[in-house]
C-alpha cells in the first residue's frame, strides 16, 4: 500500500482500518481479517475499550510488527501529564506492544477540564512529547482539534501535531480546519469516511458508483483519497473489509470530487468539540 509522509518523515499507509464501536469480542477476528486483507494501518483508542483485542488480532495475524502502523488515542479522563503517562503505559500493556506508531489526543476540551482546557492540553502534550523523544511513539497528533485548539497548543509545544483526525466524508468537509492543517503540514485523517454508512443512501454517490462499477462506500473512500485525506473505514464483515481496500484502480474526476464535497450534510456533519457532553 502507498503511504503519506508525515512532517517528521515517518510514512503512514494511506488507508487505515478503524475500530470504533468494534466490540471487544469481535475486534480480534476483525483486526486479524483486516490485516489478512492487506491493511497495514490499524486505528484504535483508549476510549474504544478494545485495545487488548486489537493487540490480540495483530498478534494472530502473524505480520511482523515493523510492517504495521498502529494508532491509539488518549482518553478524555487522562488530560494531565501524570495521567497521560500512566494511561499510555496501560495502552502499551493492553496492546502488547513496546511502542505505537501514532498517538493522538482524542478531544481538545473534555468536560472534566473544559474550564482550563488550554493548560490541561499543554500538560498532556508535554508528556506526549517526552514519550516521542523516548521512542515510545513514532509520530504524535490530535483528533477533533480546530485551529484555535492547535494554536493554543503551539504556545508551549516543542513539536507541532503531525496529524489531525477529524470527521470527513462526502458533504462533511470542515473546510476551515482542512485549510489550516494543509497550510501547516498536518495530515488529515478522516474518521467516519462512510458517514457511518449513510453514503449508501445518497443518490448522487450511487450514480457515480454505478459509473465505476463500485459501491457507494468505495466511492466515498476514493473521494477521501482524492481529497488528500487518510480514510479510516470500519467494517466487521470480511467481504466489506476487503472491498474497502479495492479503491486503487480508479480515480474520480475533479467534477465528481466537487459534487461529493458539496453534498452538505448528506451523511451527517461533524460534532462541535467544544460542546461534547464528555
Amino acid at each position: 500500500m502507498s503511504t503519506y509522509k508525515l512532517s517528521n518523515g515517518v510514512e503512514i499507509p494511506v488507508i487505515g482500518y478503524g475500530t470504533w464501536q468494534v466490540e471487544d469480542d469481535i475486534a480480534v477476528a476483525s483486526v486479524e481479517e483486516a490485516i489478512k486483507a492487506g491493511y497495514r494501518h490499524i486505528d484504535t483508542a483508549q476510549a474504544y475499550g478494545n485495545e487488548k483485542s486489537v493487540g490480540e488480532g495483530i498478534r494472530r495475524s502473524g505480520i511482523a510488527r515493523d510492517e504495521l502502523f498502529v494508532t491509539t488515542k488518549l482518553t478524555n479522563a487522562s488530560h494531565s501529564y501524570e495521567l497521560t503517562m500512566s494511561s499510555f503505559e496501560q495502552s502499551l500493556k493492553d496492546l502488547g506492544l513496546s511502542y505505537v506508531d501514532l498517538f493522538l489526543v482524542h478531544w481538545p476540551c473534555p468536560i472534566q477540564v473544559r474550564d482550563r482546557w488550554q493548560d490541561a492540553n499543554a500538560e498532556t502534550w508535554r508528556a506526549i512529547e517526552e514519550l516521542y523523544d523516548y521512542g515510545k511513539i513514532r509520530a504524535i497528533g490530535v483528533s477533533n482539534f480546530h485551529q484555535r485548539h492547535i494554536d493554543a497548543l503551539l504556545q508551549t509545544a516543542k513539536y507541532a501535531p503531525m496529524v489531525d483526525q477529524i470527521r470527513l466524508c462526502p458533504g462533511c468537509t470542515q473546510d476551515e480546519v482542512v485549510d489550516y492543517c494543509r497550510k501547516n503540514n498536518i495530515l488529515l485523517e478522516a474518521y467516519s469516511p462512510l458517514g457511518r454508512g449513510q453514503v449508501s443512501g445518497v443518490d448522487e454517490i450511487n450514480k457515480i458508483a454505478d459509473k465505476y462499477g463500485k459501491s457507494a462506500s468505495q466511492i466515498a473512500i476514493r473521494w477521501s483519497l482524492d481529497m488528500g485525506f487518510l480514510p479510516l473505514p470500519k467494517s466487521v464483515t470480511p467481504s466489506r473489509i476487503r472491498d474497502n481496500l479495492n479503491v486503487f484502480d480508479f480515480k474520480l474526476t475533479a467534477e465528481e470530487v466537487d459534487t461529493l464535497k458539496n453534498l452538505t450534510g448528506c451523511a451527517g456533519l461533524a460534532p462541535d468539540p467544544d460542546t461534547m457532553p464528555f
